[in-house]
C-alpha cells in the first residue's frame, strides 16, 4: 500500500494561541514548582520569666484633689441649692462611671470652700436642672416637699380639668350637651330594603 504524505491541518483545526504564549505559561508553572518552600521560622521559646500579671489601674487611694470639684463648680455650680450658705453635691467619677465623689460646699460671700463628705444626707434635686452635667444638687427636705406639694396640686388640677363629669359654669355652652349638637335627622331606607 502506498503510504500518502500526511496533509498540513487545515487553519480552523490549529490553535488560536500563539506557541510562544504556552511555552511561556508551562516554564512559569515549572519555575514556581521548583521554587522551595519558605521555611517558617519558629519563635525562639521565651526564657521562663516569672509571670507578672498586668497591673491593676490605678485607683486613688484617697479622696480625690480638691482642684477637681473647684473647677467643675466654678462653671456648673450656678445650679446649686443652697441654705444657710451651704450645698451638697455630687461629682461624676471618671473612674468608676458614677456621681461617687461627695462633696460639701460653703460659700462665705464670692468664697467658696469645698470638704469630702462619706455620703449626701440630702435628696437629690431631680427637677429643674439639666441631667447631663458633671455635678448632681441636693435640696433640703422642705424643698423637697414644698415641691411635691406643688406637684400633687397641679397634677389634681389637670385630673379636674380633664374631667368629663364635671358640672359645665353657667352661661357656657358644653360642646357635649345635646343643646349644642344639632337634631337627629330621620334617614330613610334604601328602596328595596324595606320590610315586608
Amino acid at each position: 500500500m502506498d503510504e500518502e504524505d500526511p496533509k498540513p491541518p487545515s487553519p480552523g483545526q490549529l490553535s488560536k494561541i500563539p506557541s510562544w504564549i504556552s511555552l511561556g505559561f508551562v516554564l512559569g508553572a515549572l519555575f514556581v514548582w521548583a521554587l522551595p518552600e519558605p521555611k517558617t521560622v519558629a519563635p525562639e521559646p521565651a526564657a521562663p520569666e516569672s509571670v507578672a500579671e498586668p497591673a491593676p489601674p490605678a485607683v486613688r487611694s484617697g479622696p480625690a484633689p480638691l482642684s477637681d470639684i473647684e473647677v467643675v463648680f466654678a462653671e456648673w455650680g450656678h445650679h446649686a441649692v443652697w441654705s444657710h450658705d451651704l450645698a451638697e453635691v455630687a461629682l461624676w467619677d471618671i473612674e468608676t462611671k458614677s456621681f461617687s465623689r461627695y462633696y460639701e460646699v460653703l460659700r462665705t460671700g464670692e468664697n467658696y470652700y469645698f470638704r469630702t463628705i462619706d455620703r449626701l444626707t440630702r435628696p437629690i434635686l431631680t427637677h429643674g436642672v439639666k441631667v447631663d452635667g458633671p455635678l448632681l444638687y441636693t435640696e433640703t427636705e422642705a424643698m423637697r416637699a414644698e415641691w411635691l406639694q406643688e406637684k400633687r396640686q397641679e397634677d389634681w388640677k389637670m385630673i379636674r380639668e380633664s374631667n368629663p363629669l364635671k358640672p359645665t359654669p353657667p352661661g357656657r355652652i358644653d360642646v357635649r350637651s345635646p343643646e349644642a349638637s344639632p337634631p337627629p335627622t330621620r334617614v330613610s331606607p334604601a328602596p328595596g330594603t324595606e320590610k315586608r
